[in-house]
């Protein structure tokens, strides 16, 4: 996703003369004076080679730790005590077809993320607004990546601009995702494979699922399968080869095809600089982009922390949790609204609307998971777009492509990427 730095420039206009009487000879600047006021605007860049290295060896992190990751997803271990390490003890020419599972996960994933980035970053040059390269995030835990953000150097001055810039990206991810996911249906391997994994589902055949999954049994990790999945999987996958929910773990070209979606979905969500965000303030104007926006954020903040805190919760839920939640609805709420008063009013009303309902429906809840990513809207990227010079309204083609973007979006989405059983 991209992140502008909207820096105000510099007036360019010139006054005309008889405006202003001479005010003569101006005295020249000192040295000194020059360079303080150009190291304060202006950071010296890294040296190419520098920048190049970093770009590479941030990428290489995050196709060694998405391998490792995909090597534990496959093995379904993923939420378990489990060392990506074990998979590869014995020797070393076991080495290759140990790690060719987690690569089949990060390859194409990774992809689709590379591929994602660089849509923003050709539209940017395409508008000659200055861009960095991808920069991967590594995370050694999870999916193996954080995903990966490019920097815009340049203020964006336009509302078409803005649209552009953010649509290509997830337009681009998405296009690649679906690639991913047909030729995973479509080369599905045989039940063999997944014989090898669980030895005794090989007794029951291809109606394992009948016998393993009774009395609400289930697997370890189990992916979440959005609407375009499921669409995708009734129409191209042969029935007698498409695993059970439980067992598409174990299938690295799958999942890294269903967390391309997921992860095109996230970039997609219409709040603040998102891409999701981007598009939205293209269609609908600043205005109304941002009655969007707090709505919605305020509406993902009240069903991520959904079921945290009832009436039933016991002592030790409240005395020990009530007050760091307290402090969190604050911060995220903080930069919503404009006072600390009204913030303290938002974050209890959001917190009493949450106790009220997850009382009277015990069995609702939320997934506090998304709490963190809440709190990197609300402190980091922000939840209210920047505004752009140039307000012109979008023209009607870009209106429709923005519409089906976000028809993408819900078609991607999931509240629950992966459920521990």
């Amino acid at each position: 996703m991209p992140f502008p730095e909207n820096t105000p420039p510099l007036s360019d206009i010139t006054p005309a003369p008889h405006h202003f009487p001479n005010p003569g000879p101006v005295p020249p600047a000192e040295d000194d004076d020059v360079e303080a006021a150009f190291t304060r605007y202006e950071r010296p860049a890294l040296p190419r080679w520098a920048r190049y290295s970093l770009h590479l060896l941030l990428l290489l992190l995050t196709l060694v730790t998405t391998t490792f990751e995909g090597l534990v997803l496959v093995a379904g271990a993923l939420g378990q005590a489990y060392a990506p390490y074990e998979l590869l003890a014995g020797p070393w020419q076991n080495l290759w077809p140990a790690v060719q599972p987690g690569l089949w996960y990060a390859v194409p994933f990774l992809g689709v993320l590379l591929v994602h980035e660089f849509g923003h970053y050709f539209t940017a040059r395409y508008y000659r607004i200055r861009a960095t390269l991808p920069y991967f995030i590594p995370l050694p835990m999870g999916f193996g990546t954080f995903g990966a953000v490019i920097r815009i150097k340049d203020r964006i001055f336009s509302r078409r601009e803005f649209f552009d810039v953010g649509l290509a990206g997830p337009l681009a991810g998405f296009i690649v995702a679906v690639g991913v996911l047909a030729y995973g249906l479509t080369h599905l391997p045989p039940l063999d494979y997944l014989y090898n994994i669980h030895p005794e589902y090989r007794f029951y055949g291809s109606r394992y699922a009948q016998y393993v999954y009774q009395a609400g049994q289930g697997a370890g990790t189990v992916l979440a399968q959005p609407l375009l999945f499921r669409a995708m999987a009734a129409t191209l996958a042969d029935p007698a080869l498409l695993p059970h929910p439980n067992e598409l773990v174990h299938y690295p070209l799958l999942v890294a095809g269903i967390l391309s979606l997921f992860f095109t979905a996230l970039n997609l969500l219409p709040i603040g600089q998102l891409d999701g965000g981007h598009i939205v303030y293209g269609l609908l104007g600043p205005r109304r982009a941002a009655r969007v926006s707090v709505v919605l954020f305020v509406g993902f903040i009240f069903y991520a922390g959904l079921g945290l805190f009832s009436l039933a919760s016991d002592e030790t839920t409240w005395l020990y949790w009530a007050g760091p939640y307290a402090v969190y609805l604050f911060l995220v709420f903080r930069r919503v609204v404009p006072t600390v008063r009204r913030a303290l009013l938002l974050g209890g009303a959001v917190w009493l609307a949450q106790v009220a309902l997850a009382s009277a429906f015990p069995g609702l809840e939320g997934n506090p998971g998304w709490l963190v990513f809440g709190l990197v809207l609300a402190r980091l990227t922000g939840i209210f777009h920047p505004p752009a010079p140039d307000e012109r309204p979008l023209s009607a083609g870009r209106k429709v492509l923005g519409w089906l973007m976000l028809v993408i979006f819900v078609l991607c989405f999931t509240p629950f990427p992966l459920t521990f059983r």
